[in-house]
């Protein structure tokens, strides 16, 4: 299942690096504890994985806690939800 993310977790002054926040398709609530890859661009592919955590809102988002921070060139990106 592939799902797109949205931005990081973040408040009013402050951004969460290590906390991104995805948009899939589906039933939200079922993919609760599943894991997530992000793979980079470029000729090193290197792959960034987290757990989803948690709900985000009332839209059907989640939260997902990665491993390491994102660079920011992973918003708007897609990720493997496996």
């Amino acid at each position: 299942m592939e799902g797109i993310i949205v931005s990081f977790r973040r408040g009013k002054r402050t951004m969460t690096g290590n906390q991104v926040i995805i948009e899939a398709k589906g039933n939200s609530k079922e993919l609760i504890g599943k894991t997530v890859t992000w793979t980079s661009p470029g000729k090193l592919k290197k792959d960034i994985k987290g757990k989803i955590t948690a709900l985000h809102g009332t839209k059907g988002r989640l939260r997902v806690l990665m491993e390491k921070g994102m660079p920011g060139q992973s918003i708007g990106e897609k990720v493997m939800i496996e």
